[in-house]
């Protein structure tokens, strides 16, 4: 499948209705569920007992409600991976959408590669890519597409200009402590207050990610490339929502000094949420440059390449002598911004606005018709 090696094979049935489409019931299940259901597929979202209602209660299907026709429990996340939780996903026939809470919880990416033999919509070999502390990783992908990202400094003495450090947390490693400097001494002060407040760890800091902060509009472009057209698609865009740096910046200048007085406050960008927004039609060309280029770079690094759902998380700086996108995250599977069908860009290829979960599910029906499901999945 996808020209990969695994050991479960999948039904070739032409018919969407043989299948399932499963996904963790976190960060985009919803979306990637409505999208299966338009397409004609049953749905499967795995839940942990007591974070379960989302999908159990308020959008399960009742007749022409909702979107989930099934959940299944497990007492965490992670043991999806476990072979009689597999054995249940494979009598149902379903095709396993990921995102990035599932390599979250799992967190285990030989598991995922090796030992999780249902079939993967996408290429799972890519998903490790999107750990910078994985080698290789995303800049690597990032230089072979010659795709221009922030400058990164190993060595916090070497800070000469602003920088945006991003250390993992000490209590939930999947989320990272951000903090702004501008010199080496500014580094060790914030970094050394993180580590009293709790934070962050000393080796959690040893490995962080140090890069220039870059001044400009930030905005994901969310892709898809199509192995059953061999299209590239731009399906949306979107910017992030993130506290509590939004509440800080709404007030007056004024009055952020004033609170500054009050009690110390360090702006976090933890995210809450995504807003849909639009680019010039200028931007497009070199939006879609390099997407083709990132695809190109993939094909060669991580066999077969590429397949459906990306995203280029960006910064468009200002001229002279023009505007530029410049790259500062990459994910290599299905974005978490429901809202991106809320933007034009699919609406101008298909005639009306798709969603990214119906995306997928369109791929998916279209390589079951033509009997190319296993080219879509690892």
């Amino acid at each position: 499948m996808g020209r990969l090696n695994i050991k479960y094979k999948i039904s070739n049935i032409r018919n969407t209705k043989a299948y399932t489409i499963a996904v963790i019931g976190s960060h985009s299940a919803l979306d990637i569920c409505r999208g299966a259901k338009e397409e004609g597929f049953k749905t499967l979202v795995i839940v942990e007992k007591g974070r379960d209602k989302t999908y159990a209660k308020y959008f399960k299907t009742r007749a022409s409600l909702g979107c989930v026709d099934e959940v299944l429990y497990v007492d965490k996340f992670k043991d999806i991976i476990l072979p009689k939780f597999q054995k249940i996903l494979k009598s149902k026939n379903c095709i396993f959408i990921p995102h990035r809470s599932f390599e979250v919880y799992v967190n285990d990416y030989n598991a995922i590669e090796n030992d999780f033999e249902i079939p993967i919509f996408g290429n799972k070999k890519l998903l490790r890519f999107e750990e910078r502390a994985e080698n290789p990783n995303q800049y690597n992908i990032l230089e072979k597409a010659n795709i221009k990202y922030p400058k990164k400094f190993k060595d916090p003495k070497d800070i000469n200009t602003i920088v945006i450090v991003k250390v993992n947390e000490k209590e939930r490693k999947y989320e990272r402590a951000f903090f702004l400097a501008h010199s080496p001494e500014q580094h060790q002060s914030e970094s050394e207050r993180l580590i009293k407040e709790g934070v962050i760890t000393k080796k959690d800091l040893s490995d962080a990610i140090i890069e220039e902060f870059i001044l400009g509009v930030q905005v994901n472009f969310n892709f898809f490339y199509s192995i059953v057209d061999h299209r590239l698609e731009l399906v949306g865009t979107d910017t992030r929502r993130q506290t509590d740096i939004e509440g800080i910046l709404k007030l007056p200048v004024d009055q952020q000094s004033e609170l500054f007085k009050i009690r110390p406050i360090y702006p976090q960008y933890e995210e809450a949420g995504h807003i849909a927004v639009t680019v010039l039609e200028s931007m497009l060309e070199p939006a879609f440059e390099i997407g083709e280029k990132f695809v190109k770079a993939t094909e060669k690094m991580v066999k077969p390449g590429v397949i459906g759902p990306f995203a280029l998380q960006a910064v468009i700086t200002p001229g002279p002598p023009k505007k530029e996108i410049i790259v500062f995250d990459v994910s290599p599977r299905m974005p978490g911004s429901p809202g991106i069908f809320a933007t034009p860009y699919s609406g101008y290829l298909y005639g009306h606005s798709i969603s990214m979960g119906r995306r997928a599910a369109m791929e998916i029906k279209a390589a079951i018709k033509n009997n190319k499901l296993e080219q879509i999945v690892t």
